[in-house]
């Protein structure tokens, strides 16, 4: 099914003591623009999910918000400097002789000097928090992928809408064909009977002038390949793959055989349904930019 370039996707999940927010939202770009926000100290997490996102999106500009919240703040570890607290004991001991003092040092007394107790986090462990924050992602990209999968289905039933016009307006650009040649036959003909009044007209000289203009202005090469182009459009919008460069290529295509075509009109009608063909074609263009 065709996915919209344009989507929002959002996951939150418990594991291993900590709770993971990813958040994730895409624009129309031209290719693949991802920027991942994550908090400073889990800057390791960056590569992983811009991988992730490169394996489950073709193209757009895509922004990534992670969010780690830590239960109890996460683990500490607590620890004592022996050197230091021996230190103050003896000094403290030697207090109580000099001055005759009661010697009640507790380790409540030792643990409330400087710097005798100190406190460091427990760094998480960065390969089983990548594989959580990954696993979270990729629950994101499902409702993102839900989104734009409903979104790429209007757009292909927009495009299909229009691809079926311009087939109509392409059926009455054939139609059209023969019956300017007839008319330009007949002006002809009554151009050349009225300059030579009374003097027999020449019908060889008329077919030969009508034949070499029908040659001149047919179209019937560009309206097949038109033609080929919307049947070749409508199998690319039933692909699973991404396929928005390529309806953006065919779409050029399609103009550069409707400009041929109203190049060779020389017809009021004809530029008419050119200028209707060409209007769909544009409107398809647009569409399709939100293509991924």
């Amino acid at each position: 099914m065709m996915k919209s370039m344009t989507g929002y996707g959002c996951a939150k999940e418990q594991r291993g003591g900590k709770t993971i927010t990813v958040e994730l939202r895409a624009v129309n770009h031209r290719y693949l623009d991802c920027a991942v926000k994550a908090p400073r100290q889990y800057g390791f997490l960056e590569e992983a999910v811009k991988k992730a996102a490169a394996a489950r999106i073709a193209r757009g500009k895509v922004e990534v918000f992670v969010a780690v919240e830590v239960e109890g703040g996460g683990a500490v570890n607590v620890t004592v400097n022996h050197a230091l607290a021996a230190h103050y004991l003896a000094a403290l001991r030697e207090l109580a002789q000099t001055y005759g003092l009661r010697e009640d040092v507790t380790a409540m007394t030792l643990a409330k000097l400087p710097d005798v107790l100190g406190s460091e986090r427990v760094e998480q462990d960065a390969d089983e928090l990548t594989g959580d924050v990954t696993a979270v992602f990729a629950a994101a990209c499902d409702s993102f992928d839900q989104m734009r999968l409903r979104e790429g289905a209007r757009l292909a039933d927009d495009v299909r809408a229009r691809c079926a016009a311009i087939e109509a307006l392409v059926g009455e650009v054939e139609t059209r064909a023969p019956a300017r040649v007839r008319e330009y036959r007949e002006r002809l003909l009554a151009r050349m009977r009225e300059v030579l009044a009374d003097a027999g007209v020449d019908e060889t000289r008329i077919v030969t002038e009508a034949a070499i203009y029908a040659d001149k202005t047919a179209v019937d090469e560009e309206t097949v390949r038109l033609r080929s182009h919307l049947h070749q459009l409508g199998l690319m919008l039933e692909e699973k793959q991404p396929v928005g460069r390529k309806l953006d290529f065919l779409v050029q295509e399609m103009n550069r055989e409707a400009n041929t075509i109203g190049s060779k009109a020389n017809d009021v009608e004809m530029a008419r349904l050119v200028v209707d063909i060409k209007g769909e074609i544009e409107k398809i263009r647009e569409q399709i930019q939100n293509i991924e």
